[in-house]
């Protein structure tokens, strides 16, 4: 019996690394090649530190938009990975056509139009100086453009991964992210007879790669390829029980990312207050931070999917051993990836920027982080595995308490009261994380998620 059920689990493991893989070198290249933007323009001559603040700034408001977007993905990719599972194939096109749909009409067009009107009042709000908005406005609003290109591309990538397909969305998002990185050293610092554009080099270079990234992922799905069908000469067939799924599903995920991105954006401005230089510095941390949990990240979205799949199949045991074998693996790699932060600080900050002062605080915030990633990195895993059976209330829950009351809370307390400046604001993204940990363990240890139903 033994040795069957270590079998059996060398077989789960197999199914595991199929998916994930894909998925690990897409998103850490992502994250690596996000890592070389900000160390370009951290190269830019003239006011580093206003240059970084400005891109980090962009980041918050486009973040959260996108944070709607996959809020609808999230329903959509827990919808088709069940349909996948019960093997109902047909049903699965018109799906992402109702994504689509609401993404392009509810979040996409609002979003854009917002952020291309008031660049410079968003800007302002996040706390950003005469000298960051005056660099950061053609940015942001460049970027915007690429954000319509952005969405459409995460659409079609989260559909594939429901169905565990995630090959053909990484070979396609590391063409359009290596284009980015070469854009941004031919537009950044002129090259080839191109002007040196600076930051808004930056900009039109991001906004080209996502739009090679919507272009190759599209074309993929009108190919028919893959088992997941998209045509649009077909009609489209409306169904209210599926917006009703995925609203239902994607509201609590919506309003998850928009209480993440208000308490990082409101303790962003707790940050800004120290000065351009700490700032600068605490985006360059969380910079090295989300390359850090990519891993999780990979393991999140691959437990998402084979929960889905698991519970489309009616196999509820099935479903907790991939959740749990997906902690070990991804939490295995969360402790690695900290002991090279822990250890690697110096060199990390020294690669992007040459200001002293930057460095220093860079190293302070890194030596945080180290310890922070392992929490963050275990309960984006368990919140993929609850998101991928529709469970999506407590992520909302564990995100409210931790990154809206906690982290702001007590990061105002460490910072203006205690005097402990950007390691008292990484103190406190630590208490932040580790509750969130234990909120969501908690959850799916309670097995509730197993009586979520799905048309």
């Amino acid at each position: 019996m033994e040795v069957e059920q270590q079998l059996t689990n060398k077989e789960l493991r197999k199914n595991i690394f199929v998916i994930v893989w894909p998925v690990f070198v897409e998103v850490l290249l992502g994250a690596l090649f996000g890592m070389v933007d900000m160390m370009m323009v951290g190269k830019i001559p003239g006011d580093t530190a206003a240059a970084v603040s400005a891109v980090g700034m962009t980041n918050q408001p486009m973040f959260l938009a996108l944070s709607l977007i996959q809020a609808l993905n999230v329903g959509g990719t827990a919808i088709i990975a069940r349909y996948f599972g019960a093997k109902k194939f047909n049903r699965m096109g018109n799906i992402l056509k109702h994504v689509m749909i609401l993404a392009m009409i509810f979040c996409v067009t609002p979003a854009a139009i917002l952020m291309l009107l008031f660049a410079p009042e968003i800007l302002s709000l996040l706390g950003g100086d005469a000298t960051v908005i005056n660099v950061g406005v053609d940015y942001f609003r460049i970027v915007t453009i690429g954000f319509i290109f952005q969405s459409l591309s995460f659409t079609v990538t989260a559909a594939l991964r429901g169905i565990g397909e995630t090959k053909v969305p990484m070979k396609n998002n590391i063409i359009a992210n290596s284009c980015n990185v070469v854009g941004n050293a031919i537009l950044i610092y002129g090259m080839f007879g191109f002007p040196a554009l600076g930051v808004t080099g930056a900009a039109i270079a991001t906004a080209l790669s996502n739009f090679i990234a919507m272009v190759l992922n599209v074309r993929y799905i009108l190919s028919g390829k893959s088992v997941l069908k998209l045509d649009f000469k077909e009609k489209f067939e409306f169904s209210v029980d599926v917006m009703r799924d995925l609203v239902r599903i994607g509201i609590p995920t919506a309003l998850e990312q928009m209480a993440l991105r208000f308490g990082v954006i409101m303790f962003l401005k707790i940050v800004s207050g120290l000065g351009n230089n700490v700032y600068a510095a605490h985006q360059i941390a969380l910079n090295v931070l989300s390359l850090s949990y990519s891993p999780a990240q990979a393991f999140g979205i691959t437990a998402s999917s084979l929960m889905g799949q698991s519970l489309g199949a009616k196999d509820e045991k099935l479903a907790e051993r991939y959740t749990k074998l997906c902690q070990r693996m991804g939490l295995t790699l969360a402790i690695m990836m900290s002991a090279s932060i822990y250890f690697g600080a110096s060199l990390l900050a020294g690669l992007y920027t040459d200001n002293v002062e930057i460095i220093q605080n860079t190293i302070i915030a890194l030596s945080i982080v180290a310890f922070v990633q392992p929490f963050q990195s275990h309960q984006l895993i368990t919140s993929g595995a609850l998101r991928g059976a529709g469970d999506t209330v407590w992520p909302l829950i564990a995100i409210f308490i931790g990154s809206c009351v906690i982290r702001l809370s007590v990061g105002y307390v460490f910072v203006n009261f205690f005097g402990w400046g950007l390691a008292g604001a990484w103190y406190a993204v630590f208490i932040d994380q580790f509750i969130r940990d234990m909120i969501i363990l908690l959850r799916f240890r309670s097995g509730r998620w197993k009586n979520i139903r799905i048309a």
